[in-house]
């Protein structure tokens, strides 16, 4: 044997581990300073070096910079201007083997050393495709843990990692409302009136109030401070509105997208260009075949809608009979409900002994005749509910009693109105939190409906979102790659768990612990169904059955072609069970 094939062998372990595993920072094979050097010359901004955003109060507690930690924690849209912010920040830590936690707390009394965590270390403040472009290949060209983050709304943790490069894209702000657009390689006749660009970094706050500037209405999300992103996870993942059963999911109604892959090329995926990619886009999840640049959505003239408000409370922890009795009819109703064009949000909220029950729903209320028509089953609905809490008192029992604080429908003359005034304030992030979730399919609960509401009733903190059905189910689910789930589903049910700071990994454990049963109850219901991608678990038993289904083994073909070096690699997503749990090295 030659000297020169000697060495070769003996250096396959080390090449096969280089190749198979991420670099990450620490790591010999991390860029030096002359390397970052030369991307810093190639970007519109100075290198990000983020921080755990409650870094300022272990510098200093009494600092103007830490006041601004507190009052800003628990507000999405501080915590989006933050490069090392997650809005959950269980996110933002790192649980080592040994069940050690690497985290940075904002409790500082819990004489904890602030660290890193799972916040990346170094990145990219994108403004533009040559900013994404030039980050993409340095990670590329380094085998980098790559990270891609807007606002950080994410329950899987996708946004960071640790001894991650992150391209950031918040600051890519750009909104363009076009007179007439028509998509790249369409012909003229396939023309769209005031369809809306928004660059990567745009949030739902600001677009709706570019849109509603020019007389128009989006199929978008809503959230305290409308602070999640607009053009990038929220889509990708499928896209779910208080507005879907009347105009379908955010992946209905997106016309083009724009995006960076793997190696560095700017591609405008549509059904006329790169239809493929195109197709995966629609559903296929964020993070997992390029950096979204922007996006062009389909917009509707504004219009009246017609909210209705329903809140109840028990003394008690759990439901008693009348406010199982009142959700079970609301179960009951949901796909007429649907039908009708109702889409909305049902919480349940354990608080210090007692149990709320609220609901807020909207349907768009274009004509006398369909807002009639929706009106009435609301109202027989809360009537309903009326009846129930009048005649809950009757036994004398306390524990028997439902409070009712709100049943009533209201117009209001367009759908921004109703939107600004719930929802450009309040708070509700900043907490540690995982969740799981489960379609619930519409044939599964008009024939068992009562068996759906009592297994949900015996999940503390359970949401009902009526999201889906109506125009949802009205498309094809090859259409798009888009979970088949969603065409066939009435509502979207969640559960979660959260913990204070400061928690031990056996604690944090065994609320998963509880997660995991909980979402087994819901997966029960209808095991053949799935979950929407961006708001689950992620303990899913089969996550590419659940999260993708039978469009799973194509999603990963097109990933094939678009991102053969596997650079995009997302907790859950399309690829993720090839590489180990931290997403460093493949299995």
């Amino acid at each position: 044997m030659s000297k020169s094939l000697l060495i070769f062998l003996l250096a396959l372990p080390q090449i096969s581990l280089a190749a198979r595993c991420r670099c990450l920072y620490g790591d010999l094979c991390w860029p030096n300073e002359s390397e970052f050097a030369q991307l810093s010359g190639q970007v519109s901004q100075p290198l990000l070096l983020p921080v755990p955003p409650a870094r300022p109060c272990y510098i200093s507690a009494n600092s103007s910079q830490c006041a601004e930690v507190i009052v800003g924690w628990n507000d999405g849209n501080w915590r989006a201007n933050q490069t090392g912010a997650m809005q959950s920040p269980n996110f933002e830590t790192f649980a080592f083997n040994n069940g050690t936690i690497d985290a940075c707390y904002i409790n500082t009394a819990l004489d904890v050393p602030c660290r890193q965590g799972s916040v990346s270390v170094i990145g990219v403040d994108a403004r533009s495709v040559g900013d994404i472009q030039a980050a993409v290949k340095f990670a590329a060209k380094h085998n980098l843990r790559l990270a891609v983050k807007n606002t950080g709304h994410d329950y899987l943790g996708r946004s960071d990692g640790r001894g991650s490069f992150l391209i950031w894209t918040h600051n890519m702000k750009n909104i363009t409302v076009n007179a007439l657009f028509t998509p790249a390689g369409a012909p003229a006749s396939e023309s769209y009136n005031h369809a809306i660009t928004l660059e990567a970094g745009v949030q739902w706050h600001e677009a709706y109030t570019a849109a509603n500037a020019s007389g128009r209405v989006l199929v978008g999300g809503v959230s305290a401070g409308g602070s999640v992103g607009a053009a990038g996870g929220w889509l990708l993942g499928g896209g779910h509105s208080a507005l879907s059963p009347s105009f379908g999911l955010g992946v209905d109604n997106v016309l083009e997208i724009s995006l960076v892959t793997s190696n560095g090329s700017f591609l405008v995926a549509n059904a006329h260009q790169h239809p493929d990619l195109f197709w995966a886009l629609r559903g296929g999840g964020g993070g997992t075949f390029g950096v979204v640049t922007s996006v062009t959505y389909r917009t509707r003239p504004s219009f009246p809608v017609i909210a209705a408000f329903l809140a109840a409370s028990i003394n008690a922890s759990s439901p008693n009979t009348a406010l199982s009795q009142a959700f079970t009819e609301l179960v009951r109703i949901t796909p007429q409900l649907t039908d009708e064009g109702w889409g909305g949000y049902t919480i349940f909220s354990p608080s210090n002994g007692s149990l709320f029950f609220t609901s807020l729903y909207i349907v768009p209320a274009a004509s006398p005749a369909s807002a009639g028509q929706a009106n009435a089953t609301m109202n027989a609905y809360f009537a309903y509910v009326q009846e129930l809490a009048a005649n809950s008192t009757q036994s004398g029992n306390p524990a028997d009693a439902v409070a009712l604080q709100a049943a009533f429908t209201t117009p209001f003359p367009t759908w921004y109105d109703w939107y600004a005034t719930l929802f450009t304030t309040g708070e509700q992030v900043g907490n540690n939190v995982e969740i799981g979730s489960w379609l619930l399919p519409r044939d599964v609960v008009e024939s068992d409906y009562e068996h759906v509401a009592e297994t949900l009733l015996t999940i503390p903190g359970i949401t009902w979102y009526p999201v889906a059905g109506g125009a949802v189910s009205n498309v094809s689910s090859s259409a798009t790659g888009l979970n088949p789930a969603w065409r066939k589903a009435a509502a979207h049910v969640v559960g979660g768990v959260s913990w204070a700071e400061g928690a031990t990994i056996d604690e944090i454990n065994a609320l998963r612990d509880r997660l995991k049963n909980n979402t087994a109850k819901l997966r029960g219901l209808a095991p053949q169904s799935g979950a929407y991608f961006n708001e689950a678990s992620l303990y899913e038993p089969n996550p590419a059955q659940s999260f993708f289904n039978s469009h799973y083994k194509k999603l990963r073909a097109i990933k094939a072609v678009y991102d053969p070096i596997d650079l995009f690699i997302v907790a859950e997503g399309v690829g993720s069970e090839d590489w180990d749990k931290n997403l460093t090295c493949r299995k």
